[in-house]
């Protein structure tokens, strides 16, 4: 069972953990947090919920104005440039059972998130206090760095805080300083179920027509990058797209750029890249979906072709 926040509460004030409570109104952004608590001097936080290409899945926790570049923080990580994403919604409600607009560092006390790593802005220690959603996005509640940290030690966390604007050289002989903590045990979770085989007009599975098809078919890797899409194995000998059906072509590229578009629109997104957010969102989609699309293609062209042949070699012409 996911922890409320009024058990959130009271677990807080069984660990005598000094802080404060405010009511308001539902908030997605911090610019709209602020609208009610922004006046009472302490710090705003921002909190991210990232994921890797091996559906790893971290926790940024930072002050609202610190710079979290995501490309040098996968670096750092040793994920490589382009290794971290915002995670999907679905995938927020799963592992962190949180909706949209209240990811928050309290979010690990449920036993779904124990694999999640989380990083805290070392700017936390600097502050009086700092402002948090407990598990909901109506109420902010502040407290100290300390108060975080017994909380995170009584669950059994031992808190993290990292200078999350730094950005270190990393190569041959400067290894990522924070290797650490990329989880080293998280089971892979998979995404939503891939839909039922497609049939053809008889109601039979179609299946691939040839042993070239089957080779284009093992030849697919899907990146990892789309969201939602199950992966599928490679030692089958049924290609993703069905026979040359250009239907079933078309909704599979549909299906791949749709769900990888929705897992890059994020509250977090919008407000890291404000007006940019169109030319960011379609870099990343052509960035992921090139080399999935690629194979895609590949697969309709060889298993048309597939088809062609032997419809030639079973065509018998009427002798005059």
């Amino acid at each position: 069972m996911a922890f409320s926040k009024d058990q959130l509460l009271d677990r807080l004030k069984e660990l005598q953990i000094e802080f404060s409570q405010y009511e308001h109104p539902v908030v997605l952004t911090v610019e709209a947090q602020a609208k009610y608590v922004g006046n009472l001097g302490g710090a705003l936080s921002k909190n991210l919920f990232l994921k890797d290409k091996k559906h790893r899945y971290y926790v940024v926790s930072a002050l609202a104005d610190t710079k979290v570049d995501l490309k040098v923080l996968s670096q750092r990580l040793g994920l490589g440039k382009g290794g971290l994403r915002m995670a999907a919604e679905e995938a927020l409600v799963e592992i962190l059972k949180v909706p949209l607009g209240c990811v928050t560092p309290f979010a690990v006390v449920n036993e779904s998130a124990r694999h999640v790593s989380l990083l805290l802005d070392q700017g936390f220690k600097t502050q009086e206090y700092c402002f948090f959603h407990p598990l909901s996005n109506d109420m902010s509640i502040s407290l100290n760095a300390h108060g975080l940290d017994k909380f995170l030690k009584s669950i059994g966390r031992d808190p993290s805080y990292v200078d999350l604007e730094a950005n270190p050289p990393v190569g041959k002989d400067q290894p990522p300083d924070l290797a650490a903590f990329v989880p080293s045990d998280a089971p892979i979770l998979s995404d939503l179920p891939v839909k039922a085989p497609t049939q053809d007009s008889t109601g039979k599975h179609v299946s691939a027509a040839s042993n070239s098809a089957a080779v284009a078919a093992k030849a697919v890797k899907p990146s990892g990058n789309v969201q939602n899409v199950k992966e599928k194995p490679v030692n089958t000998v049924q290609p993703s797209i069905p026979a040359a059906d250009a239907g079933n072509f078309v909704e599979e590229l549909l299906d791949r750029a749709s769900a990888l578009l929705l897992s890059e629109i994020s509250e977090d997104s919008i407000k890291q890249h404000s007006g940019q957010l169109g030319a960011e969102v379609a870099n990343n989609i052509k960035k992921c979906l090139r080399e999935d699309l690629k194979n895609l293609a590949t697969i309709f062209k060889n298993t048309a072709y597939t088809e062609g042949f032997y419809a030639g070699t079973r065509y018998q012409p009427k002798r005059l």
